[in-house]
């Protein structure tokens, strides 16, 4: 009996130093009030994974590096962190010459989102059970991982939006793309929920989506095809939310009842403050026709009925469009939000890793 307590005690130590390095890296793993977070570490790690885990960090290392941190030899290290690769647990990195270097991936943008074919009963019970459980906390005061830009059709001439605001020039930028199922969507249906917006929308770029293609997690597309299914996403009334990142890593094309990013937007009291975007819709009360479109559009519910025009609640609004779109008598358009109400953005999604970190580990002292 005692033996087996310490084996269930160092077991438990193994995957609670786990779940302590992911929340030190980009928006944390909370702990739960239940143990579930614990749960949901052992049905994705095994225990030597979780040993192995916790020696990568945010910057792209060889096999050799993490391995004679971890004290094991090369050629094991390599082993397991390619079966992690591919599992979803780390993100790797095929340079051009020389060896896959690996980086440790965060539980949200990354670990959960690797997952998207490999979703199971279990693993949708114990992430559940954890997001149930979490210990509500402070968070720091730092930059999204995530922002919100305007759907294509909704920059008009005239309006002040830089190259990497415009949905265009995100795509323009890169020569590599990929499309995964959207998780949100399909841990939704899996739970009876969900909607009939197009789940395979996940656009991935760059070396983000060489990961993605070479671990069976999205397959690779070309740039006609990311056109496709961005205008079936507009027609899906989908907000586009890029990586917070001036060279964007991914798209993500949102709606408001799967969506995790939007659903924390809705719960906010002024999703417009919360949210990243560099835009705000304006309203011209005596050009609104009243007839309705603009409702369906937003996910946000920052458009209600009223009885002569809509009623538009500027706090609610976060910038993506969809509305100004397809208003008939351009009662509503984009503006461009005051300087000192844009958020910082980034050259790279890994400097907006660096900086999310640091401001964690200032609140972690």
């Amino acid at each position: 009996m005692a033996l087996l307590l310490t084996i269930n005690s160092n077991e438990s130590s193994i995957y609670r130093k786990l779940a302590d390095h992911l929340d030190r890296l980009p928006g944390g793993f909370a702990p739960s009030e239940t143990g579930a977070e614990i749960r949901l570490l052992k049905g994705l790690f095994t225990e030597e994974e979780a040993q192995l885990a916790v020696h990568l960090t945010l910057n792209k290392e060889t096999p050799e590096t993490i391995g004679k941190r971890a004290k094991i030899s090369s050629e094991i290290a390599e082993k397991r962190l390619e079966k992690m690769s591919q599992k979803g647990l780390i993100f790797s990195f095929q340079p051009e010459k020389g060896k896959i270097l690996y980086q440790a991936a965060p539980w949200v943008i990354g670990i959960y989102e690797f997952q998207v074919n490999r979703l199971n009963k279990e693993f949708l019970k114990n992430f559940d059970d954890y997001y149930s459980s979490r210990v509500k906390r402070s968070r720091p005061e730092t930059i999204p991982q995530m922002r919100t830009i305007p759907i294509n059709q909704s920059i008009e001439m005239g309006l002040d939006a830089l190259p990497y605001e415009q949905v265009q020039e995100l795509v323009e930028a890169h020569n590599q793309f990929a499309v995964a199922p959207c998780i949100c969507r399909r841990h939704a249906k899996m739970n009876g929920r969900g909607c009939d917006a197009l789940e395979e929308s996940c656009l991935i770029f760059g070396e983000f989506a060489d990961y993605y293609v070479r671990t069976g997690k999205a397959r690779s597309i070309d740039k006609a095809e990311v056109w496709r299914i961005l205008e079936k996403a507009n027609e899906d009334n989908l907000v586009l939310n890029p990586t917070n990142s001036k060279l964007i890593s991914a798209i993500c094309c949102c709606c408001g009842d799967c969506c995790g990013i939007l659903n924390g937007l809705k719960h906010n009291p002024n999703p417009s403050e919360a949210a990243s975007s560099s835009f705000i819709a304006s309203f011209d009360q005596d050009l609104c026709i009243n007839c309705g479109v603009c409702l369906e559009r937003c996910q946000m519910n920052a458009l209600s009925p009223g009885n002569y025009s809509v009623i538009f609640d500027s706090n609610r609004c976060i910038g993506c469009g969809l509305c100004t779109s397809t208003c008939p008598t351009n009662a509503l358009t984009l503006k461009r939000k005051p300087e000192n109400k844009i958020k910082e953005i980034p050259d790279t999604m890994y400097e907006t890793w660096y900086t999310i970190a640091k401001k964690q580990a200032v609140i972690n002292e």
